[in-house]
């Protein structure tokens, strides 16, 4: 049995990742979850927005499906984390949110989307099935930033030879899983001579190696605007951290919007799922959060653990319901609660 940690965040996060438990329960998969705090409660009754029982929790399970989690925007606000080091000794940090404190303090290197028309979603394109790899580590998600004087502000964007040639061995090593081919690299180089630059260069010269991977690039503004108009012309995107959280966005609206992207975030030691969406606080506890993707999530979580049947059940499951047509949240079309479609998921998994 395969513990793994259960962060239910903010706003529809306890709804949506309550969804994707009870689906993961009835697919007949050998896991168990182990639920701790984080986000706006944990910080109401703990003091502080992250917890180090939830470091504590996930460097026995090595494993987190986590919901959204609400970080204000602008201002000087910072998550304090403290957490046992690799001495035993308590270390103590901060960063600009609880994703990226999770992502920076756990080495999770790389955020994968992957981006797939879905049966019964109505969405512009029909086509759709692309994955896109989002270095994770550094770019100006360092959170390196400044007040020059009152009127002006900078940040360090920061690109290294070894976080990118990093993130495109594993770019490259999770096609071939998948059985992909064609891995377009994108930048800003042409701007961005030194930084972005160092990105295409890296990644063209690591990519060089595999000959069975076809290696393109395009300038970040013009693949934008390809996507919007041919988006099944593309397989798999390899981006900086800043590109990747924006062009992922748009790529989940080609699709139906971001209630059906799902996320992971993979290191060396750990890995954690979580949906692409906000917490939304105005719609939490009103049962009318779309689940799909946290449960599309906790499906990327049972193939990473190797509970591969499960995760074919429960896209097939999902898949059945949306084609159906008949018990889907409001933004797919219906009138079904969370729970109703929740529930109806379940109910093809028992068949």
């Amino acid at each position: 049995m395969r513990t793994i940690t259960f962060i239910p965040g903010d706003g529809i996060g306890p709804e949506v990742t309550a969804s994707a438990r009870a689906v993961v329960l009835a697919s007949g998969a050998a896991v168990e979850f182990e639920e701790v705090s984080a986000g706006l409660r944990a910080s109401q009754e703990q003091g502080t927005a992250l917890p180090r029982a939830v470091f504590d929790s996930i460097d026995r399970t090595r494993v987190a499906l986590k919901g959204p989690t609400q970080t204000p925007f602008g201002g000087d606000y910072r998550v304090a984390i403290e957490r046992a080091g690799t001495s035993g000794a308590t270390v103590k940090r901060s960063h600009p949110s609880i994703t990226i404190a999770l992502r920076k303090e756990l080495g999770l290197f790389v955020n994968v989307r992957p981006i797939k028309s879905r049966p019964g979603v109505a969405s512009r394109f029909s086509n759709v099935d692309l994955v896109i790899f989002r270095e994770n580590s550094e770019d100006l998600y360092t959170g390196i930033e400044r007040m020059v004087d009152e009127g002006t502000a900078e940040a360090i964007k920061i690109i290294s030879f070894r976080a990118t040639e990093r993130v495109t061995r594993y770019a490259i090593e999770a096609m071939r899983k998948l059985n992909r081919s064609r891995l377009t690299v994108v930048h800003k180089a042409n701007v961005m001579k030194m930084t972005d630059g160092l990105f295409l260069k890296t990644a063209e010269e690591t990519a060089k190696a595999h000959r069975d991977i076809k290696v393109d690039q395009r300038v970040v503004d013009a693949l934008c605007m390809e996507l919007v108009m041919q988006p099944e012309t593309f397989d798999c995107l390899l981006l900086p951290n800043l590109y990747g959280d924006i062009v992922s966005d748009l790529a989940a609206g080609l699709v139906g919007g971001l209630g059906m992207a799902p996320g992971a975030n993979l290191g060396e030691d750990y890995a954690m799922f979580e949906a692409v969406h906000g917490s939304a606080p105005d719609l939490g506890g009103k049962d009318i959060a779309n689940p799909m993707a946290a449960i599309l999530s906790a499906v990327l979580m049972l193939r990473h653990i190797g509970e591969t049947a499960a995760a074919d059940r429960i896209e097939r499951a999902l898949d059945a319901v949306l084609a159906e047509g008949r018990t889907v949240t409001r933004d797919l079309g219906g009138t079904a609660g969370t729970r109703a479609m929740t529930d109806a998921i379940v109910a093809k998994l028992g068949r």
